[in-house]
């Protein structure tokens, strides 16, 4: 085939596709995914025009998304929105989750809030402070000051994540200049779906001295400037209002402190 008749084959094919009513169309991008309807848009300003519409885009949002995201007047689309609710969660519930989106597959995240957590001593200034800083996207984080007994608990309805999906948690913090008590000292993260046994993990909030690249029990710094932890991976079938609840535990009789905790992020895997 030569260069002309490729070319002709192509010009045919795209007419072909413009012949199509733009609603047609539509519903077929939107069967696709967010990625491919983005890279649709690049073929033409007709595609462009489709598989930006807010036609395809309701369909990568949540079918609850306005019930969770406040309206704005500042979001001209649904395709904005989307790319918003990737790159800037809002918060919910008081401040106390922030809601985004996976940006390849459009699932539903989460984080909870320190606030949201119960921490053990928790509420004793002399272990535990409750602090502002500027880089964190809820109003307070927790600081551990001294504890011997380090447990924090979160709790999550199963209803609010996307069914049918692989999901991991993690521990999202920060080490103070002083922290002690964690060098490569093991803790025990359990992960526990309603319906389900427990999953238990092994992990490491510091890693002192210690060369840890690519062993994912220990953390990893995070684009926004934190630390994450795997605690785990679960499977959220969906269908059901049960509970997803994460402890995160140690205790030995050793004095630990210097552990900022921002909250516990849910993300799809």
């Amino acid at each position: 085939m030569n260069a002309g008749t490729s070319g002709q084959r192509i010009e045919t094919e795209m007419l072909d596709f413009r012949a199509l009513p733009a609603g047609c169309l539509a519903g077929i991008i939107s069967l696709t995914s967010p990625l491919d309807a983005c890279r649709l848009s690049l073929v033409s300003p007709f595609f462009n025009s489709v598989a930006s519409s807010d036609a395809v885009w309701v369909k990568f949002l949540p079918a609850d998304y306005q019930n969770l995201v406040p309206a704005s007047p500042s979001v001209s689309s649904l395709k904005n929105l989307y790319l918003s609710l990737c790159d800037h969660p809002v918060l919910i519930e008081d401040g106390k989750k922030s809601f985004s989106l996976h940006k390849r597959s459009g699932k539903k995240c989460y984080m909870l809030a320190a606030r949201d957590l119960t921490i053990t001593w928790g509420d004793t200034p002399r272990y535990w402070s409750w602090n502002s800083v500027p880089d964190s996207r809820f109003p307070e984080v927790a600081e551990l000051l001294v504890v011997c007994w380090f447990e924090i608990n979160g709790m999550i309805t199963t209803c609010k994540l996307s069914s049918m999906t692989h999901y991991k948690a993690y521990l999202v913090f920060k080490l103070t200049a002083t922290v002690y008590g964690f060098g490569n000292e093991p803790i025990e993260a359990t992960i526990q779906l309603s319906g389900t046994g427990d999953l238990q993990r092994t992990v490491f909030l510091h890693a002192e001295g210690e060369d840890v690249q690519n062993d994912h029990r220990y953390p990893i710094e995070r684009e926004d400037g934190w630390l994450e932890l795997d605690l785990g991976e679960f499977f959220n079938e969906g269908g059901q209002d049960g509970k997803l609840e994460i402890r995160i535990f140690r205790f030995n009789g050793r004095w630990k402190g210097g552990v900022i905790i921002e909250g516990i992020e849910i993300r799809p895997n």
